[in-house]
């Protein structure tokens, strides 16, 4: 199965990757370039070379294949499980693992990892079973997973509403002059790089709360709270970096100067939500890992 779009050229001179860019700004040069490549693109039924330059009135046909679907595979990959029952589990996750497959990440994921583990009663999702939420890969601490559907709706409906605990630990760029403060900025897509979120008009609401709980003048850099009212992709990234205070170590939003390490320093410290079946609240922390604590105990003897 192919999905099949044409285009007609309606002046000269650029690029036929430029034209199509501009003619489709919902697919990425990589992309496009990919397709030129693999003969998916023709130019009045003929295929042309990626440096074309296009002609007004050229018909351009794009095939794009459809991707194979991807299914997730059980692999016994050790698991930190914090808490399990018949309805969920929570797990925390070290920095550097991915949540669930994706392209360019198909195995090695948490999910495959989970399907090992346990089974997902009444759930047919073969690529994110169980899963509510995400952490992403290089940041490391708490997930909670549902392990049927009775849990699933109950934990996103939960979400939705804004009634978990979400608590993050960071170690930002800068001293936060503020000892608290609230960031309220929609996030939406980069437009300038389709990797990155950005703080942009017509984003998706976003809340961070963050509270400040030490101050290293001498290095330049503050240890924070963050409790997530919203949880948008990367939002506490975003949101640090939008202040003036991105993290440190963040391979996207930070500087390239920064603490070393693996990734950025943030880390889910607690999560609380109810019980799906009996409505008990339940809350639980995670220590930092290794690296994170070591780091906030040399910052704090060059204090």
């Amino acid at each position: 199965m192919t999905d099949v779009l044409t285009y007609t050229v309606a002046t000269d001179g650029d690029r036929i990757d430029k034209a199509l860019i501009a003619a489709f700004p919902q697919f990425s040069r990589s992309k496009i370039q990919h397709w030129l490549k693999t003969d998916a693109i023709t130019v009045n039924t003929k295929l042309v070379k990626p440096k074309y330059k296009v002609k007004a009135g050229d018909q351009i046909v794009i095939q794009i294949p459809q991707p194979t679907p991807l299914a997730a595979k059980a692999e016994n990959i050790p698991l930190d499980i914090v808490y399990e029952d018949r309805d969920v589990l929570v797990v925390n996750k070290p920095q550097g693992m991915v949540v669930h497959p994706s392209a360019g990440h198909a195995d090695h994921t948490l999910v495959n990892a989970l399907l090992y583990h346990t089974d997902f009663e009444g759930i047919n999702d073969q690529i994110r079973p169980g899963i509510v939420h995400r952490i992403d890969k290089d940041t490391s601490g708490l997930l909670m997973v549902a392990k049927n559907e009775l849990a699933m709706k109950s934990l996103m409906a939960q979400l939705k509403a804004k009634t978990n605990d979400r608590v993050y630990l960071a170690i930002v760029h800068g001293v936060i002059q503020e000892d608290s403060g609230v960031i309220n900025a929609p996030i939406g897509r980069d437009p300038k790089d389709r990797k990155k979120q950005a703080v942009v008009a017509g984003g998706r609401s976003a809340v961070t709360h963050f509270k400040v709980l030490e101050r290293f003048e001498k290095s330049h850099f503050t240890y924070v709270q963050c409790i997530l009212e919203t949880g948008r992709t990367h939002q506490i990234r975003v949101h640090m970096r939008y202040i003036g205070h991105p993290i440190a170590g963040d391979p996207l939003y930070g500087p390239k100067k920064s603490l070393s390490g693996h990734g950025q320093f943030l880390h889910a410290a607690v999560l609380g939500f109810e019980q799906p079946r009996t409505g008990e609240h339940l809350r639980f922390e995670a220590p930092l890992p290794e690296i994170f604590q070591k780091t906030l105990d040399n910052l704090r003897q060059t204090h």
